[in-house]
């Protein structure tokens, strides 16, 4: 979770609503990475990448919420988001996998390259900023995500609210059919949700965000059993053994995130309350958020 605080704009700077960076403008941008990584940025500054998707430089977005998720296989209680200013320079626009530019734009006189949302060469759907020179960067703070890392263990008999990410099509056959079992799984059959909104909001992880659905529920946990590691004995065969819903802890190693996981027997405990399309939040360009 970031505060809202992580979205101010400093003074000279600012988000536009149309898409494309403006030449020779300065705009706040966000850039993820693991705190090792932040504290030798903090002291040495940023450097060039030696490659990527744009070539060589310092990849970042004008999306915190996308930037928080990186590095993805990552536990996220290790990673940082630095926020900054950009002053964008001569912008070209990169727009699809093999444009002639995609990694020689800076020799053709080009300070920015620019990826837009949705045109296929981000999975998220996301739009990606690569600034040749890291002296056109300037760091403004750097925000440490701070998710629910201490939320307690469900207790037995009670209702929670939680989340299931999913795609659209997915979300249209659970609100015409319920959600069904799943044939497997970390914990094995069942339906997997999370308490943690933003968590959810990530699945599934390989589709384009915008198609994606988070689904609002609550749910009557029944009889819990904590799975805190990988080969627990009731692993996969809990509900044998009289439970109604595993759940696993933060930070125990079994998810990389480092968040909850839980996963409910019968799919009847579970009931639906509403279903959240992401919406692009303004005035973050190609940014995607659930409320």
């Amino acid at each position: 979770m970031l505060s809202s605080d992580d979205f101010d704009v400093p003074r000279g700077a600012f988000r536009l609503s149309e898409p494309q960076p403006r030449d020779d403008k300065t705009y706040v941008m966000y850039h993820g990475t693991t705190s090792r990584n932040a504290q030798r940025i903090r002291t040495s500054g940023f450097q060039q990448s030696a490659d990527g998707m744009l070539g060589p430089g310092v990849y970042l977005s004008r999306d915190l919420q996308k930037a928080s998720r990186y590095p993805i296989d990552h536990p996220e209680y290790d990673r940082v988001v630095i926020k900054v200013t950009v002053k964008v320079g001569k912008v070209v626009v990169i727009n699809r996998q093999g444009h002639p530019l995609q990694k020689t734009w800076h020799a053709h006189g080009y300070d920015t390259a620019w990826v837009p949302p949705n045109c296929g060469m981000v999975k998220s759907g996301l739009e990606e900023n690569c600034i040749w020179d890291p002296r056109q960067i300037e760091i403004i703070n750097f925000i440490k995500p701070c998710s629910l890392m201490n939320i307690p263990q469900p207790r037995d008999d009670k209702t929670y609210v939680m989340y299931h990410g999913t795609t659209s099509r997915n979300a249209q056959r659970i609100r015409t059919s319920g959600f069904q079992q799943s044939a497997d799984g970390m914990l094995g059959p069942g339906v997997y949700l999370s308490r943690d909104l933003q968590k959810a909001s990530r699945y599934p992880i390989d589709h384009p965000e915008y198609d994606r659905v988070v689904i609002k529920v609550t749910v009557k946990v029944g009889k819990v059993v904590v799975i805190n590691r990988q080969g627990h004995p009731l692993q996969k065969t809990w509900h044998a053994h009289g439970y109604d819903t595993a759940w696993v802890p933060p930070n125990c190693g079994m998810v990389k995130s480092g968040l909850e996981e839980n996963c409910i027997w019968d799919p009847r405990r579970i009931e639906i309350i509403n279903f959240i399309k992401p919406l692009p939040v303004p005035p973050q360009c190609g940014a995607w958020g659930y409320q």
